[in-house]
């Protein structure tokens, strides 16, 4: 398995592992609220099964983020090697590995850091496009870009 392939298997997995947090939480909510019918009555009643549905609500939205991210990084072929930077593609710019995916915590793998981020993002959206060796500059940092995956 490449350094890519290893980098794209680590992210797929913490958000499977978000997706899974939330169901969870989804259930845990819903079984609360049919023990609570069970044995409440009145006003208190109501208010807490209204704040478990808000609460519901939230997570809900949450999953909702969470499923789209899954969806971006499912369509990301981790074998593909672009000449010039696309989603999916990592880069080596200033000796800092950048993977443009979406916007993901920073992980380290085989003790190198990377950073994953969207190419959205104003980083992201210079690196789009160009190639081995395309020099720019954000917010007053030169960036080269050393390699591209």
């Amino acid at each position: 398995m490449t350094f890519k392939q290893k980098i794209h298997q680590y992210y797929s997995q913490l958000v499977q592992d978000r997706i899974d947090a939330f169901r969870d939480m989804i259930v845990e909510l819903t079984e609360d609220s049919k023990n609570d019918a069970k044995g409440s009555a009145g006003d208190k009643h109501e208010t807490a099964l209204s704040m478990m549905h808000i609460e519901q609500e939230k997570i809900n939205h949450k999953l909702k983020e969470v499923l789209t991210q899954k969806n971006v990084l499912d369509k990301i072929d981790s074998t593909t090697i672009a000449k010039t930077i696309i989603v999916g593609s990592l880069v080596k710019a200033n000796g800092i590995y950048l993977y443009l995916s979406l916007a993901l915590p920073k992980i380290t793998i085989d003790g190198i850091n990377v950073i994953a981020l969207s190419p959205q993002s104003p980083l992201g959206n210079k690196l789009m496009g160009n190639t081995v060796g395309f020099t720019f500059e954000i917010n007053g940092t030169k960036y080269l870009i050393e390699s591209v995956e």
